[in-house]
């Protein structure tokens, strides 16, 4: 049901040349026989992209040429789209101030930069001003974004945070898209940067609270954080003692600070279990102290309840979120600062099924979590003095919640994020002792938007099994869906991570042109509790395919859309889900999107010195050691299980300093397609030569990606206007 004639004319496609690479495992042999566009040099590739072979770039740019020469009739289209997304979007926005001290700090665009400007006011301006105006005259730039941009083909600012005494600011800097930080420390008196240059990090920091010292953490050679280390301003890095070292290459290593600015932590953690180690914040050089003892499957973090009357709160106490002892959607438990172990956890809030406590937020008096229930997010604020809980309440059937930035320890007030498919981002501080909101920010939409156009729902698709996906879709008010309409469905799926039914500007350019855009959430994510998740890792990961499906199939039941008129579209292991439900069910879809798509799993996984395979064995399985998880990922594998279907025409993009999902997995897999099926598609692939995971840093140069990705969509299911 595509249109026929939209590829018509097209030239003959690069054809990637057979260079076939035996395997073996558990007794089984195959050939892989695109396995040399993986540059075994791929480590050095990472910090400098000219280093990559010449024959591997040439057919990426070979690739680049078609797709370019495929979607050339789209130019003016996607010049459209771009303007459509950018004329919703505030040129100069800027975000909500922070209090922190005598100061409120905030980042902010200027009109037509790409990057962010972070800033501070005295805290006493913070009045007199809100993001919908213009800066004031008090404000003090630290940090300008498109400054450091310059000459740079790209730049990404991982993060920035003044130090205890406000005098310096320290940030995190990414010039190749590879994720390999420099942490630097800019003077804040004289806008100068110190010579203090913290390399090979992947952008996780801290200050102590002495102003002096940075806790970091450090990349080995594969790109996998193997330690923290400490560093006094002014002192050689090459010298910065290691205060931890990870000896498992499966674990992540990050470092923060609990709210009350009490306690640094660093936390070693793989997708099911964690281990937490605490220092005084105001004392750096003291010894880390574990928290409790890493189990297989427990996952805990923790807060900082502070310092508080021992009579009233037994003692000074942490607050932490934990599954420990059975507890699957997760329950808050205290321990006391001194001695914080499992054997002195006592239940604040025990573990409820089917509400899943997904985050934490502390003041010196109140206590707020994010929890999910039923596919829906809630924010329940718990009184410290009294033990009083309440739920704060939220008006549509289909919404998005978010914890934001902490806020003055001492005060009673919370900020959190709400939008909705068809409301634009909402920033509200709410009053937890006064039970009331204030509204901060609503995100302005320049051109124009007015939510009662659009109509936003949820439905329950019944899965092969007997449970029910939940569905979230959005279309204009005055649409009638029928069998022709076009429909964009998106998929996750992996880690845990449940995608929010929110706002996003872009996808009003194909809602506007009367598509249906749907979210399926399906197993993988958390949208139904921590079994939704478990039911979709793993050995049970082919519930996040046919989850998936069922989606598709409820909407064409239910009239929304009809079968091939459908594009599905997922990133990362999202696009792992494309590439599995167009291998089982290629008739039901009639375009494809894989963005940075995970579609090598089985070769990725087999191969322990890429940089997330030893840390992705908790999430797919370790194929190398455990015969069954080979046989599982060989069986549901997009490039493997790849054979001559009526698979829609598809559009596959890459980042070639990605250190997640590497170039060569969508370029492999655009290669066995045209190789298997050549009388379907076509099939296209668009590597970004100087980006890595998340696409181009800059905001404009983001919307352009999305700007093609949307053109090649209308231009395959025709509603072009």
């Amino acid at each position: 049901m595509n249109d026929a004639k939209a590829f018509r004319g097209l030239p003959p496609p690069p054809r990637a040349l057979r260079r076939p690479q035996r395997h073996e495992a558990h007794g089984t042999a195959w050939e892989d026989p695109y396995h040399w566009l993986r540059d075994d040099n791929w480590q050095a590739v990472m910090r400098d992209p000219t280093q990559l072979d010449a024959g591997i770039r040439g057919h990426l740019e070979a690739e680049n040429a078609y797709t370019s020469a495929a979607l050339a009739d789209t130019a003016g289209l996607q010049e459209t789209i771009f303007a459509e997304i950018r004329g919703r979007i505030r040129e100069d926005e800027a975000g909500v101030p922070v209090p922190e001290d005598g100061f409120a700090y905030y980042s902010r665009f200027r009109t037509g930069g790409q990057h962010p400007l972070f800033c501070r006011l005295p805290l006493a301006a913070v009045a007199e001003w809100t993001p919908a105006g213009p800066p004031p005259p008090s404000e003090q730039l630290l940090l300008d974004g498109d400054a450091l941009a310059e000459g740079h083909a790209y730049c990404d600012i991982g993060g920035g945070e003044p130090s205890s005494d406000h005098r310096l600011f320290a940030y995190a800097l990414d010039l190749k898209g590879s994720e390999f930080f420099a942490i630097r420390v800019r003077d804040l008196a004289t806008g100068a940067d110190l010579p203090d240059v913290l390399e090979d990090s992947n952008g996780s920091f801290v200050w102590a609270e002495n102003g002096q010292t940075l806790f970091y953490t450090v990349l080995d050679e594969n790109h996998r954080p193997y330690g923290v280390k400490r560093h006094r301003l002014g002192d050689d890095p090459a010298g910065d003692p290691l205060v931890y070292r990870e000896a498992d290459p499966g674990f992540f290593v990050g470092v923060g600070k609990t709210a009350s600015r009490r306690w640094l932590v660093i936390s070693a953690h793989d997708h099911t279990t964690a281990e937490l180690r605490i220092c005084p914040a105001d004392r750096p050089d003291a010894d880390w102290r574990l928290v409790a003892p890493r189990e297989r499957d427990v996952e805990y973090d923790l807060e900082d309840l502070g310092p508080q009357d021992g009579e009233r709160n037994g003692g000074d106490r942490f607050v932490i979120r934990t599954n420990a002892d059975g507890a699957e959607d997760f329950k808050l438990v205290t321990a006391p600062v001194d001695d914080p172990g499992r054997a002195n956890w006592s239940d604040l809030v025990p573990h409820q099924p089917g509400r899943l406590i997904v985050g934490l937020r502390v003041t010196a008096r109140h206590l707020a979590w994010l929890q999910r229930v039923d596919a829906l997010p809630q924010i329940v604020v718990r009184d410290q003095l009294d033990g009083s809980q309440h739920q704060i309440a939220m008006a549509e059937e289909v919404y998005s919640l978010g914890l934001g930035a902490d806020m003055p320890f001492d005060g009673s007030l919370l900020r959190y994020t709400y939008s909705s498919p068809t409301t634009p981002d909402q920033v509200i501080d709410y009053d937890m002792t006064a039970r009331r909101g204030t509204l901060r920010k609503t995100r302005e939409v320049p051109s124009g938007h007015d939510p009662a156009d659009y109509v936003a729902r949820r439905l329950l698709a019944p899965a092969p099994d007997g449970e029910t996906v939940p569905v979230s879709v959005l279309h204009r008010a005055d649409l009638v869906p029928g069998p022709e309409t076009p429909c964009l469905l998106y998929g996750y799926g992996s880690y845990g991570i449940t995608i929010p039914a929110g706002f996003a500007p872009g996808r009003l350019s194909l809602v506007d042109r009367g598509f249906v855009f749907a979210i399926a959430h399906v197993r993988g994510g958390q949208a139904r509790g921590r079994r939704w998740y478990l039911d979709g890792k793993g050995p049970k990961k082919t519930n996040t395919f046919t989850d998936t499906i069922a989606a598709a199939e409820h909407m064409v039941a239910e009239g929304l859309t009809g079968a091939g008129r459908i594009a599905v579209q997922g990133g990362s292991a999202g696009g792992m889900l494309v590439g599995a439900v167009l291998n089982m069910r290629p008739d039901l879809f009639g375009a494809a999107v894989g963005e940075v798509p995970f579609v090598d799993v089985l070769n990725t996984m087999l191969d322990d010195s890429l940089p997330l395979t030893p840390p992705e064995w908790q999430e797919w399985g370790n194929p190398i050691e455990d015969a069954a998880a080979f046989a599982t990922i060989r069986d549901y594998a997009p490039y493997e299980n790849l054979a001559d279907r009526p698979y829609p025409p598809v559009l596959a993009t890459a980042g070639l300093t990605d250190p997640r999902v590497t170039y060569w997995e969508p370029a492999k897999w655009i290669a066995r397609l045209r190789e298997v099926a050549p009388d379907a598609g076509p099939y296209l692939l668009k590597t970004y030569m100087e980006a890595g995971h998340a696409g181009a840093a800059g905001r404009w140069d983001r919307l352009k990606e999305t700007a093609l990705v949307y053109a090649f969509i209308v231009k395959v299911l025709g509603r072009e206007k």
